[in-house]
């Protein structure tokens, strides 16, 4: 489509550059909704999470299993891109599947993400402000659609601050230069970091509701 009117980018294909970048996005979109919109509803509406915890299931338990399954849905999404993406010959050797290893943490870390957003807000529509200020624009200035040395001095730093910058930069060096290099490991490093922080503020916070 009009990929074809985009010149090489990098030394490579618009379509081969975009590529990576479906695939972080899209895993971004489904393990942050899933975090939010389905568990706002368990918390809020069905009162799930007070009757699991009735169970000898603990509050961290339960916050860990729905985030490792929004993660499983994030990473989940990815495959079905793959396998079309495999006919078009945009798959090649096997550096998809260390690229899937980083997709499920970024997945994980999103989910997180929404998971906390769920601890904070007090009803559906108040989701919509942390999905148009953050999840949106980190879509667009991530090197998803353009590269970042493209945005001016100020934004191209500030955009290693966003999560979804650094999974795009590592998949994107693996699928389309097709090596490891200490970069990828420094972006997945930042990435468990993130998901660590991540995870004891959501058991924080879910912990509080409940016990409220």
């Amino acid at each position: 489509g009009l990929g074809s009117y985009v010149n090489n980018i990098g030394g490579v294909s618009y379509l081969d550059f975009f590529f990576p970048a479906l695939l972080c996005t899209s895993s971004m979109m489904v393990s942050f909704f899933d975090a939010t919109y389905g568990n706002y509803t368990k918390l809020s509406y069905h009162k799930l999470y007070r009757t699991m915890i009735l169970s000898p299931l603990s509050v961290e338990e339960v916050v860990l299993g729905e985030l490792f399954w929004g993660a499983t849905k994030g990473t989940f999404s990815c495959i079905g891109i793959l396998l079309v993406a495999s006919t078009l010959g945009l798959v090649k050797g096997f550096y998809f599947l260390p690229a899937l290893g980083i997709i499920f943490i970024s997945s994980y870390l999103f989910a997180c993400i929404g998971m906390i957003v769920t601890s904070i807000v007090k009803s559906y529509d108040e989701i919509i402000y942390p999905t148009s200020g953050l999840i949106i624009p980190m879509s667009l200035f991530s090197g998803t659609y353009f590269p970042i040395e493209q945005l001016p001095f100020g934004l191209k730093y500030l955009s290693y601050l966003l999560p979804l910058t650094h999974t795009v930069a590592s998949v994107r060096q693996l699928l389309v230069v097709e090596s490891f290099s200490w970069m990828v490991l420094v972006h997945v490093l930042i990435l468990l970091i993130l998901a660590v922080i991540g995870t004891r503020e959501s058991i924080r916070r879910i912990h509080r509701q409940l016990i409220k």
